[in-house]
Parts: structure tokens; sequence; C-alpha cells
């Protein structure tokens, strides 16, 4: 990579995964369960993310929880798709980043799930990257979006397993990235997401292999927000 190229690509990175980091660490799902009177926390499975929610607060609330956190990955990824290429242009004089635009916007999608998973707002707690990382992947390209999608549903309707269909979806991002014609070099940071999401699910991985993990249903009715 041409010294100049990675010197106009380092900081609009360095500043979009500071930027996506804060704001997909939001908490969204906590707060929209508070609204309800529900520390999600503190029931069901722990977690902050659009399952518990189903489970402990009821559909819509998880619609909710579901939009915005796939809504803060897509606005993460589309802010770092126009500004990485704007900076180069305008502080660098850089007007061709090449393929490096591409391995930077794969950094930042990294950012995303990290700020997710290790929000700065619960203590470097939170979710375990599902939503977010589909909206993320909606920015990067839709047709890797699509593909995530139908890998989770293929596995989630059969076996009602949220977790080993996020698992699943996880593992697909790699190959689909490249079969979509994502440089080679960004497989590095979108296997780095990977590993993140499945690192998250740990748990849930130990109670599948031990034949405890729950089937997804929703428990909770639904109450005016």
């Amino acid at each position: 990579m041409p010294v100049d190229l990675l010197h106009a690509a380092i900081l609009p990175t360095v500043l979009c995964c500071g930027l996506s980091y804060l704001l997909c660490g939001i908490p969204f799902g906590l707060l929209i369960a508070r609204l309800r009177g529900v520390d999600v926390r503190k029931v069901g499975s722990g977690n902050i993310g659009t399952t518990n929610v189903a489970r402990s607060v009821g559909a819509a609330a998880s619609a909710l929880t579901l939009i915005l956190d796939a809504g803060k990955g897509f606005v993460s990824l589309e802010l770092a798709r126009h500004l990485i290429p704007w900076m180069a242009e305008r502080e660098f004089k850089v007007f061709d980043l090449d393929q490096t635009a591409g391995v930077a916007i794969a950094i930042v999608y990294v950012a995303c799930i990290c700020g997710h998973i290790f929000s700065p707002y619960l203590g470097l707690k939170g979710g375990k990257g599902i939503a977010v990382g589909f909206g993320a992947a909606l920015s990067l390209d839709w047709r890797i979006a699509l593909g995530l999608l139908v890998v989770f549903i293929l596995v989630a309707v059969p076996t009602r397993y949220v977790s080993l269909a996020s698992c699943s979806a996880a593992l697909s991002l790699p190959p689909l990235a490249l079969a979509f014609g994502s440089a080679p070099v960004s497989m590095i940071p979108l296997t780095l997401v990977a590993a993140l999401v499945i690192w998250a699910h740990r748990s849930n991985i130990k109670k599948l292999l031990d034949h405890e993990e729950k089937r997804f249903a929703f428990h909770a009715p639904d109450r005016k927000m």
C-alpha cells in the first residue's frame, strides 16, 4: 500500500472508529426496556439485545430495539463511507483511495461491534452484536446483509435457537463479503467481526453443547409505551 494512501486513510479511519464506537455503544435495548419499567440486565438472560427484550418486555419494544441497534450500525458505516474519502481529498489531496477505503470501512465495522459488545456506557459490557452487525452489513453491501439474513432465517426458523442462528450468520460474513467483491485484505477485520460476535455468544454455545439453551419464544405481553 503506498505511503500516501496509508497516511490519507489513517486519520479519518481512527476518527470514524471512535465515533462508531461511541454511537454503537448506546444501549438502546436497556433504555427502551427502562421506559417500560424493566431492567433487562436483571431478567431473562440478562442481555440487553433484541432477543431478551422480546422475552422480557414484548414484541413492540423488541422491534424498536432491533431497528435502533441496526440503525446505529448502518449510520456508523455510512458515515465512514462518506467521511473517509472526503477527508482524504480535503486534507491529503488523495482522490482515489482504491481498495484502501474498503479496508478502512471494514475496520470501522470492527469498532461498531466493539462499541455494542463493550459499551463505554455500561462498564465495557453490552449486547452480542447481531443487530448492529446486520445494520453495518447493510451499509457495506446490501447483498451481504441479505445473505446474512437468509442464513439466520434458515437456522432460526427450524431450530428456534437464536444464538445458533446468530453464530451461523456471523461465520458466513467473511465468505459472503469475499463472494460479493470485498478486497481479500478486508477479510482480516471482517473475520475479527465474526470472531467477536461468536465470542459474545460463548455462554450460549456452552448451553447449546449441554442441551440447556432455551428456544426462542415471546413471554411478556405487549404493554403501551
